[in-house]
């Protein structure tokens, strides 16, 4: 049985267990729907088989080793690989300004940050993608026992991940990718290709562009490792089942014919927005992520402009504006904004 099997099915148990609220009590009426379903590790409802079941399941759809569901974001994945994987006193190769969890997993791991650095892109004001030659020196000059990159990154530029990894492989190093933002990525051959076949460890934001709830998010193993007795190590005992059960159905979306129409209805809406835009740069590797800029205006005027005419962007500097994406825009969005752009 799923997750999502699981809270179809009714029980006339008396619970005198945990969660207190017995799922009867609303404190917060607005999530009365929440307490029905926020159940714990009883006999009757049995949940960690069904989590179980549905995270082997997600392996095979994502054709990796192991699948594990995160209830506290990419940050709890990020950190988990790190542990999976580096001991105490080894070096780590991060970058110099990455997602802060990068460096907090490092040092939980007792290990010693190693920091690269990123060019500019002075044409968007923002990093530039990450590459084997950027990496190479610091895997040749110290004992590296991890990598992690961030791929895409923020704004959507897509690093090499298959020639990073070859070139980890060579030192003996485990690859680790932040890929937060692209987990959209493994369900449409438009989009770029997803590091999880690729990366040691992948970590996927579902909350970011598909569609999940804030802040579940996927760890992916590729390699020997089980992350498993890692993410015991700071995961708590008392997990949200309703936030699971909404992982799995969130992967069984994406991986369905619907979802796939869903996302490639919006990629064509993407397209046609950026085609009828003349006006108004777009830069990036990845469609869903708009990284926009105007020769009339700086990034901070664009920023505004849009404000004024009720859109609001994600991030940014003063060149570039960026706009996220993902299953929740629809094409009656992607039409408002058009107008505006158009108007500027």
């Amino acid at each position: 049985m799923s997750l999502v099997q699981l809270f179809r099915k009714k029980s006339t148990n008396a619970l005198f267990t945990t969660p207190s609220h017995g799922g009867k009590f609303f404190i917060f009426n607005k999530f009365r729907q929440f307490y029905k379903f926020d159940i714990s590790e009883t006999d009757t409802h049995n949940p960690q088989e069904a989590l179980l079941n549905a995270q082997k399941k997600a392996a095979k759809i994502y054709e990796v080793n192991y699948t594990y569901f995160l209830t506290n974001g990419s940050t709890s994945g990020i950190i988990a690989a790190v542990l999976a994987c580096v001991k105490s006193g080894d070096k780590v190769l991060i970058h110099d300004d990455a997602h802060p969890c990068h460096l907090n997993a490092v040092k939980l791991a007792g290990a010693i940050p190693v920091f690269y650095k990123l060019e500019k892109n002075t044409e968007w004001n923002v990093y530039k993608k990450n590459t084997p030659e950027n990496l190479e020196t610091y895997l040749k000059n110290d004992k590296i026992r991890a990598v992690i990159i961030t791929s895409p990154t923020y704004e959507g530029f897509v690093s090499d991940v298959k020639a990073i990894k070859e070139l980890c492989k060579k030192y003996g190093a485990f690859l680790i990718t932040d890929e937060a933002h692209g987990a959209l990525y493994p369900f449409s051959e438009d989009l770029p290709q997803s590091a999880v076949k690729i990366s040691d460890f992948t970590i996927q934001s579902l909350h970011k562009t598909a569609g999940g709830l804030n802040p579940t998010a996927l760890l992916h193993s590729n390699c020997e490792i089980n992350p498993a007795a890692a993410l015991k190590l700071i995961n708590t005992t008392s997990p949200s089942y309703p936030l699971l059960a909404t992982i799995e159905a969130n992967i069984n979306f994406l991986n369905s014919q619907k979802g796939k129409n869903k996302l490639n209805n919006l990629i064509e809406s993407l397209k046609y927005l950026k085609n009828t835009c003349p006006n108004i740069k777009f830069g990036g590797d990845d469609i869903t992520k708009l990284l926009i800029k105007s020769d009339k205006y700086s990034g901070e005027e664009l920023s505004a402009k849009l404000f004024e005419y009720g859109i609001e962007d994600e991030r940014n500097n003063e060149t570039s504006v960026l706009l996220l994406t993902g299953l929740g825009t629809d094409i009656k969005k992607i039409e408002r904004l058009k107008k505006v752009l158009k108007r500027l």
